[in-house]
Order: structure tokens, then C-alpha cells, then sequence
């Protein structure tokens, strides 16, 4: 018995003194390696669990660290995976990390939730806010260009222009192809208020993955998420660039003796007609007129941080971009807060707001830029003593620089924008959200024209057809909101080897939209005096008031199910009710699957694929972008008519709608999969999709019966479809702790085709002289070119003689264009028009490049677009004969002395549309170049400074095209509001795109800025 004590005793001594020990601090020393070379990892971060307490290895991969023999050590290092490793008494640890794939790993958002990239089973796009951040653009969607495969983004080089995107095709004809944006869980049109330096990143849902969106998500899902603080100390950061911008590319238009040349040539009576503009002995280049190099700079300063119960981030930021044209100025200044507080341990709420004011001063491009290339060079631009050449008088072209300097425009934007929110922990794995979002745009808008005439005190010769007789006032007040209150309900849960999160929820939006506008006349000049009350009440005048206002509530589920991290599920559904449709309600639903195969035990044991995963989806979605009283019959008021001999005013049904509207719907095929090779060094991911839209929104023609036939009413009576493949890689890799470097790209293929339009009821679009260029019909791409085949120039009499007679347009003379007699009717006329191609890519993408070396970064974006066409319509659009021409077409046109077999002797308003003005639309694009430079944190300090990066960058540095005309990427036209909120449908921009006439010129940008964190 004695024994047993004793032993016991010191079984007992022994644990304590063991116990003891462990619980005492103890050295532990080791060395950090690369998992797949073997190589030291220098600068990885040693730490205590649950303490900020720990140390960094040193050049040689070591490290030494005194710590509790009980406690677990975590090792962090960029871009490698993190790894915890328990101490149980010992003091000497080798450690090798495993290289990660932080484009695999990281969390994106999916719409009302968040998931891991490599959890979801859909398409989905991400770029991190520090991208976007090193490009000098106003909008993060043009930052996007390039980066996302699948997304093509259409810009412009106006201030404060939105940019296009179309996702994986052109989706819609009537019911707007542009996709819904999202910030922060607010649902907008427009994300021209958002600050780059304040995102943290971008997501876009490419697939069905959007149907949580419903009737919003049938063009994809933008969703854009800000900075929020962390947990610590106050961080101050300031960002700044300065700049300028120019064109990038202008128009060489004939010079004086080119253009002489040209009219005594084809017009030799307007130059013995008119003499006064010949008394300038010069060349005016009207590019240099109206154009200037732009100042532009960007200022933001933020705050963020927090404590145990709280964390915010604040910021506020200021862009001025002095526009390139004259008299186009741009002013942006935004405030920001995103704050989360935690009330109880259950209970946080929310807030993310931000205000916007800005500041614009807009020109009429088209109008400006058309006469730019039209006006004649003999004509000078402004006189010393302040007067203007007459253009008008000499071809019937107004002045452009006139046209700017006698026209004042101002608007002026503030915005409203964010949401609070409240989440609360019901229950373990479940939790409950309730957000209300608001977005509101009160607009003012100003345009004042001066008065002026065609005499000799404005112009330097009298005469010509340029005049304001009457100063003009006009005045617009825009207000618009939009309301949606978000409800739902999660449940997460993790039990054994299955993870499943469910979804469900109820969301209400409201939106408003009112707008009064005047005009007024013969206004008092001086800007304190612009006031409608001022001006002249017996001439004419106008006045409107209008507006717009919808409803939608939806029902909304979504299931994600995954077994092990290799089988997973995924499917949603939303019901909508919209109050634009008679029939209010409509499903929308996806489902999804994917298999990670690198999870299954067959793969563990290779070491050449890190990761690959199978997924597949399908689903349906719907676009409702419509006019809320697109079905709704209304009357015509004040319409006169005879009542028993006497004229009055009654009210009379003048219209023609569907009543049983609806919305488009879209179905969306996609099979792919995402990879990583090679110790995750190679990503990337392919994807093929199939997207066809049905019950698409068309203008269909009224029987004569009816009404004449130029009648028409829109229904649902269109089908077409895109598809495609995308394909997206990434090589990453770090040679040294001195050097690491990227290079990456994406390479997207589309095909759109319209597969049923109402029995063959094309659209025409794209207006030149008078003569439609494009047509959508079925089994073509939408808005194809539509035109006469070209197949040369008469040499001789005897060629004109032997051609078909042209009826369509001018009369086949020598040195004209001659024409394909297509369907062999002896005659060249509208039948023998063929399709020709459209403005629409076959291929576009990106490569991204850049590399690291010691504290200097570079890096580089470029961005191409092959396989479409462009119809160069201000070649085309001839008004008058005395109308300037390109200085390469003066070179090459024919004449008697130098026959051409390719180019006319000249282009006039009666010359009809064909395969001549049909050039190639293929370019590649130096989009941004980046220079950085950040000084070592030694010397900074005594500053107080924790990080400051200095860099030069070049937005849009070079463009590689055959394009003639001022830029290969051209913006459709457009009728939405400056507010962005209202979307006023129109089919102008889609059916006509491609055909470029006097479009606003693409900038270059240069600029040097700092990056500095306190």
C-alpha cells in the first residue's frame, strides 16, 4: 500500500513539475522555408495565437520567439497559406508554407450574401478596389476594361460620360442592355458618384447566378462593395494624382492647298461665288480650335479604425477634369462613412452613406465635333480683333468655337446614397438582416445662349446663316428616389463534413421620378439675371412638367450545399411583382453544381494541379427596364377639332399598346471550370455559355387597316441569342524577397444572332443623309450593316456605259463608285443591299503585366477588340459640296491626272450607304501604364509615416488600329437623365452603334501622384 503512494506521489510530482514547465515561457528557434522549393522565406510573420506578441524570420528564413510551452505558434506570409503549429513543449520548429492562390481563395460577393471563390458554382468575375485605384479614370467601370473576360467596356472621353458595359453580348433591343449596379446592397443604374479609392472591390455575376436579381439581372450583376475600418489604431491615408489630358487621336484634315484643290476640282463656281473667305491666307486645323490639353487632378483623404465594439471609415475626396473640347469642365466631391457598432453581442448595426456633389459644364458634342470635320479650312477659327470666321456663309457649317463660346451650360448633381442596417444573431447559424437603401438625385440644369447675328460685328465677313436672333434661357429641375428595403433570413451550419447556408427573404423597392422645365427669350445677358421671370413673356415660350414612378416586391431563396469542400450545390429563386406589366408577377430561378476533383484521394498524392473544379449552371432571368406606362392606353388632350361648326379643343385615344406586355426573359447555359497548376503559380479559369433571350421587346409594324403604315407599337415578338467561351489566365511567381512579377489575360468569343423577329419585321437604324445603315433581322447579328456592295471606281465612259443604271443614289459617272448588281435585276437600287457585317466583337480582352523589384512596381494593361466593324459615317454625311474632307482622301481620290481604282473623285449627300464606308474596327490598347516607386519604411519614421508610394502613370498611351476615323470604340447614344437614375428606354444607341458620326474624342492621360499612409 506504501507503494502505491509512493508511486502515485510521484506520477503526481512529476505531472507538476511537467505542467509547470509547459505553462513557463520557453525558446523556441526555426527555420521557414518555401514548401515546393525549399528555399528561406524571409519576413514571415511568427505570432502567439490570441496575442499580438511575435517576430519575423530574418534573411536567413530563422527566427527565435520566447513562448508559452503550451502555446501554438501562427505563421502569415503574402501569398502563401497560413499554418498553425502547436508547441507541446518543444523549442526547435522547421516550418515549410505552402504557396496559395489568392484568386481562389478569396471571398467574393454573390447578391445578398457572400461565398469563397472557389465555393461557387457560378461565373463570376472579381477585381480587388487596388486595381481600380491605380487608374486615373472617373468611373471604376471604365477601370474594368480588360480585366474582366466576358465584360466589354465601351468609354468615352467626355467628363462625367458613363461608360457602356455590355456582359457576354448585347441582351436587349428595346429594354436596355446595361447591367444593374449594385453598392453596398444599394440597386442602381448609375456609379458615376463613386470614388475609386474607396472601393475594396468589384464582383460581376456573369451567369445565372444573377436570377437573385430577377427582372434586374437578365444583362448581369455589377456589385460593387466599399472600405469599411478594422479593429486598431486610427489609420490616416491620403491619395492624390495631377495631370493632363489630351486627344488621343484626332482627324488629319485637308490643308488650305488640299482643299482648294479638291473644289476647283469638283466645284470650281463656289470659289468664283464666294471670294471673302479667301482673304484668309491660312490653314485653320479646327481640331486645335476647339480643342486644348485639359488640367485634371484627384484628391482623397480617409480615416478608418475601430474598437472591440465598433469600427468606421470616413473619407472624402475631390476630382476636377478640365475637359479636353473647350468650355467642358467636370467638379466631383464626395463624402463618405461606413460605420458598424455592435449594440449587443447579438446585435450590430450599420451604416454606409455617401454624398455627392458635382458640377458640369456640357457641350452639344455631336453638333460641335460634325461641324468640326465639316468646316472648310480657309475659314479662320477667331480673328485678332475677337471676331469669327464666318463658316456658315461660306459652306453652310456653323463655327464650332462660336458654337462653345456662345453657349453657357451648367448642371448641377447632388446625390444621395447608402443604407443602414441592422443584424441580429436569433440563434446560433441563424441570423437575421434588415437593410433600407436610398438613392435620391436633385438635379439643376442651366443653359443660357447669347444672342448674336450674321453680321460683320460678330463674324469677320457678313452674311451666312449662324444666328441667335433671341438670348435663350432654359431651366430643368430634377428630382428622383429610389427606396428598397431588404429583409432576410440566413442559416449557416457546419456539422461533420456538410456545409449548408440557406436563404430567404422579402424585398420592397419604390421609385420616383418628376421633372419641371421652362424656357424663356430675349433673357438679360448678365448671369445674376438668368431667371425665367426676366425674360420676354409675348414671344414663345415653354413649360413642362412630368414624371414617372414604379413599384416592385419580390420573394427571394437561395440554397448552397457542399459535401467534404468537393460536391457542390447551389440553387435560387425569386418571385417578382413589377407594377410596369399588367401581368404582375414572374419566377426567375438558377441552379448550379460543381465538383473541386482536387479534394477527391485520387488526386492528394500528384503534385502538378493545386486545384480544379468542374461547375455547370442554368437559369432564367428577366429584364423589366421598360417605361412604367409602356401597356397603359392613355388620351391625347387639347387636340382641335369642329363641334357643330365651331373649332374647340377635345380629347382623342391616338395610341396603339400591347396590354399584355411582359417581361423579357432570358436563359443562360454555362459549363466551366477554374484551375491552379504548377504550386499554384498558373490560375485561370474557362467557361462556355449559351444566352438566349425570347419574348424580347420589338416594334412591330400596324396593319394599314389600322393606320398608316409608318405606324408601329411595341410587343413581345423577338428572339436572339449570344454565345460564347471565355478563357482567363494568370502566371504569378516570386524569384527572390527582391523580385516577383505577374502576367495575366483574358480572351472572350461572342456570337450574336437574332433567331425570330416577328415574321421578319426588321428594324432600320443608323441614319446618314437621310439613308438607314443598319438593319436587325433574323439570322443576323443586331444592328448589321445594310448596305450597297462597292466594288470600285468607273475608269472610263465606256465603264459607266456598260454598268447597270443606278437608281438608289447618285448616277454612275467616271470616278464614281460602282456597285454590285446583287440580285442580278439589271439595276443597282435598295435590292441590292447585303448584310455586311456589325459593330459587334468577335474577340476582345485583356493582358495584364507587372513585376516588383526591391521598392519599385510596375505595371501594365492592355485591352483589344478584334472582328468588328465600324461604318465611318462622317465620310458618308456630305451636306455640301464645299464640306471639308480627310487629308488622306484628298491624296488618294481620283482624278483624271491620278485615276484611283479605290477611292471616288467625291463623296456627296446623294452618294447611298455601302461596303466602302465599312472599315475595320479592331484595335489593341496601351490602357494604363504605372511607375511606383515606395521609399523604405526606415526612412520614414521620424515622419510618423508608415508607408508612402510616389508613381507616374499614362492612361491610354497608344492605340493600335486601321479604324480612320478619331477612335475605334464608340459609345451608343443614349436618353438617360444627368442624374443616371431615370433609364428613359431608347433603341437609338443599340440599333445604331457602329455608326460613327462625330463622335466626342477618346483622351490620353498622363499624370504623377502619391499614395500616403500615417
Amino acid at each position: 500500500m506504501n507503494r502505491i503512494l509512493t508511486f502515485t506521489g510521484y506520477v503526481l510530482l512529476f505531472l507538476f513539475f511537467t505542467s509547470a514547465a509547459f505553462a513557463q515561457n520557453v525558446t523556441v528557434k526555426g527555420n521557414v522555408t518555401d514548401a515546393t522549393s525549399g528555399e528561406t522565406l524571409i519576413g514571415v510573420t511568427v505570432t502567439i495565437k490570441g496575442t499580438t506578441a511575435g517576430t519575423q524570420t530574418d534573411v536567413n528564413g530563422a527566427f527565435t520567439l520566447s513562448a508559452p510551452g503550451t502555446a501554438t505558434l501562427v505563421f502569415t506570409y503574402v501569398g502563401y497559406a497560413s499554418q498553425e503549429v502547436p508547441l507541446n513543449g518543444q523549442t526547435a520548429i522547421n516550418v515549410k508554407l505552402a504557396p496559395q492562390a489568392k484568386e481562389l481563395q478569396q471571398v467574393v460577393v454573390v447578391g445578398y450574401g457572400v461565398q469563397r471563390k472557389r465555393d461557387v458554382t457560378g461565373s463570376i468575375g472579381n477585381v480587388s478596389g487596388e486595381q481600380l485605384a491605380k487608374q486615373p479614370v472617373q468611373t471604376p467601370t471604365q477601370a474594368l476594361q480588360g480585366r474582366v473576360s466576358g465584360v466589354q467596356v465601351l468609354s468615352s472621353g467626355q467628363p462625367n460620360s458613363a461608360p457602356q458595359l455590355r456582359i457576354r453580348g448585347t441582351g436587349s433591343i428595346l429594354g436596355g442592355a446595361n447591367p444593374l449596379y449594385v453598392v453596398d446592397g444599394v440597386l442602381t443604374n448609375d456609379i458615376r458618384n463613386i470614388n475609386n479609392a474607396d472601393i475594396l472591390s468589384v464582383d460581376v455575376l456573369k451567369d445565372a447566378s444573377a436570377a437573385i436579381y430577377g427582372v434586374r439581372g437578365a444583362n448581369g450583376v455589377v456589385i460593387i462593395t466599399t472600405k469599411k475600418g478594422k479593429k486598431g489604431p486610427p489609420s490616416v491615408s491620403y491619395d492624390a494624382n495631377f495631370g493632363f489630358r489630351e486627344a488621343a487621336n484626332t482627324i488629319k484634315m485637308a490643308n488650305r492647298d488640299q482643299y482648294l484643290s479638291y473644289e476647283t476640282d469638283v466645284n470650281p463656281s463656289a470659289l468664283a461665288a464666294n471670294s471673302a473667305p479667301l482673304t484668309y491666307g491660312g490653314t485653320t486645323n479646327w481640331w486645335d480650335v476647339v480643342l486644348r490639353k485639359g488640367f485634371t487632378m484627384n484628391h482623397n483623404v480617409s480615416l478608418s479604425g475601430g474598437g472591440d465594439n465598433n469600427t468606421y471609415f470616413v473619407s472624402a475626396s475631390y476630382l476636377d477634369d478640365q475637359g479636353i473640347a473647350k468650355t467642358n469642365d467636370f467638379s466631383r466631391f464626395t463624402l463618405r462613412a461606413n460605420n458598424d457598432v455592435n449594440i449587443t453581442k447579438k446585435l450590430k448595426f450599420s451604416e454606409q452613406l455617401s454624398l455627392t456633389r458635382s458640377i458640369e459644364n456640357p457641350i452639344t458634342a455631336s453638333s460641335i465635333f460634325g461641324n468640326v470635320y465639316r468646316a472648310a479650312p480657309i475659314v479662320i477659327g477667331q480673328a485678332d480683333d475677337g471676331r469669327y470666321g464666318n463658316t456658315s456663309a461660306w459652306g453652310n457649317v456653323g463655327n464650332p468655337l462660336l458654337q462653345l463660346d456662345k453657349a453657357n451650360n451648367f448642371t448641377g448633381a447632388n446625390r444621395v446614397q447608402g443604407n443602414v442596417a441592422l443584424d441580429y444573431d436569433i440563434v446560433k447559424s441563424l441570423k437575421f438582416h434588415t437593410a433600407f437603401n436610398v438613392d435620391g438625385v436633385w438635379d439643376n440644369q442651366r443653359n443660357y445662349l447669347y444672342q448674336f447675328g450674321a453680321n460683320s460685328s460678330t463674324f469677320t465677313t457678313g452674311g451666312g446663316n449662324q444666328r441667335q436672333d433671341n438670348s435663350s434661357l432654359f431651366i430643368q429641375q430634377d428630382n428622383a428616389y429610389n427606396f428598397n428595403w431588404d429583409n432576410t433570413l440566413t442559416y449557416d451550419h457546419r456539422f461533420d463534413k456538410h456545409h449548408v447556408t440557406v436563404l430567404g427573404g422579402y424585398t420592397s423597392e419604390k421609385f420616383r421620378y418628376s421633372y419641371l422645365n421652362g424656357t424663356r427669350l430675349n433673357v438679360p445677358p448678365i448671369s445674376d439675371q438668368w431667371y425665367l421671370a426676366l425674360g420676354d413673356p409675348s414671344l414663345q415660350t415653354s413649360l413642362d412638367n412630368n414624371g414617372d414612378k414604379y413599384t416592385r416586391q419580390s420573394l427571394i431563396a437561395r440554397a448552397n450545399y457542399d459535401y467534404a469542400g468537393k460536391y457542390l450545390l447551389t440553387g435560387s429563386f425569386r418571385r417578382d411583382g413589377s407594377s410596369k406589366f399588367a401581368q404582375k408577377w414572374g419566377n426567375f430561378y438558377t441552379v448550379g453544381g460543381g465538383w473541386v476533383v482536387t479534394e477527391e484521394d485520387f488526386m492528394k498524392d500528384q503534385k502538378v494541379i493545386n486545384y480544379l473544379k468542374l461547375r455547370a449552371s442554368y437559369g432564367q432571368l428577366g429584364n423589366d427596364n421598360i417605361p412604367s406606362s409602356l401597356y397603359i392606353v392613355t388620351a391625347t388632350s387639347n387636340l382641335p377639332y369642329y363641334y357643330n361648326g365651331q373649332l374647340t379643343n377635345g380629347t382623342a385615344i391616338q395610341q396603339i399598346k400591347d396590354p399584355n406586355l411582359k417581361w423579357e426573359l432570358t436563359d443562360q447555359l454555362d459549363l466551366g471550370f477554374e484551375y491552379a497548376f504548377l504550386n499554384n503559380r498558373l490560375t485561370g479559369e474557362f467557361d462556355y455559355y449559351r444566352k438566349k433571350v425570347k419574348d424580347a421587346l420589338t416594334q412591330v409594324t400596324i396593319p394599314a387597316i389600322l393606320g398608316s403604315n409608318e405606324d408601329t407599337y411595341t410587343t413581345n415578338a423577338a428572339s436572339f441569342q449570344n454565345t460564347g467561351f471565355e478563357f482567363g489566365l494568370k502566371w504569378s511567381d516570386k524569384i527572390n524577397d527582391k523580385f516577383s512579377y505577374y502576367a495575366g489575360g483574358n480572351f472572350s468569343f461572342n456570337t450574336n444572332k437574332v433567331i425570330g423577329l416577328n415574321g421578319g419585321q426588321y428594324l432600320q437604324d443608323g441614319s446618314v443623309n437621310g439613308q438607314f445603315v443598319t438593319r436587325t433581322d433574323n439570322g443576323q447579328p443586331i444592328a448589321s450593316y445594310y448596305v450597297l456592295k462597292a466594288v470600285g471606281v468607273f475608269q472610263n465612259q465606256a465603264e459607266v456605259n456598260a454598268a447597270p443604271p443606278n437608281t438608289f443614289g447618285e448616277a454612275n459617272h467616271v470616278g464614281g463608285l460602282r456597285y454590285a448588281d446583287v440580285n442580278g435585276d439589271g439595276k443597282i437600287d435598295a435590292n441590292d443591299r447585303i448584310y455586311a457585317g456589325s459593330y459587334q466583337p468577335k474577340y476582345y480582352g485583356g493582358f495584364n503585366l507587372g513585376f516588383t523589384y526591391t521598392s519599385f512596381d510596375l505595371s501594365a494593361d492592355l485591352y483589344y477588340n478584334f472582328g468588328n466593324k465600324i461604318y465611318n459615317g462622317n465620310s458618308n454625311a456630305r451636306s455640301d459640296l464645299r464640306d471639308n474632307i480627310t487629308s488622306d482622301y484628298a491624296d488618294s481620290r481620283f482624278t483624271t491626272a491620278r485615276p484611283s481604282t479605290t477611292d471616288p473623285n467625291v463623296i456627296t449627300s446623294n452618294t447611298p450607304p455601302s461596303t466602302y464606308f465599312i472599315q475595320s474596327g479592331s484595335f489593341v490598347r496601351m490602357n494604363n501604364l504605372t511607375l511606383g516607386y515606395t521609399i523604405p519604411a526606415n526612412a520614414l519614421k521620424r515622419l510618423y509615416i508608415s508607408r508612402l508610394r510616389i508613381f507616374a502613370t499614362a492612361q491610354n498611351l497608344f492605340t493600335i488600329t486601321k479604324y480612320k476615323g478619331i477612335s475605334p470604340e464608340l459609345i451608343p447614344a443614349t436618353n438617360n437623365t444627368a442624374n443616371g437614375l431615370v433609364n428613359v428606354v431608347s433603341s437609338s444607341g443599340i440599333l445604331a452603334q457602329g455608326v460613327d458620326q462625330s463622335v466626342y474624342p477618346v483622351a490620353r492621360t498622363f499624370s504623377f501622384g502619391v499614395n500616403v499612409q500615417f
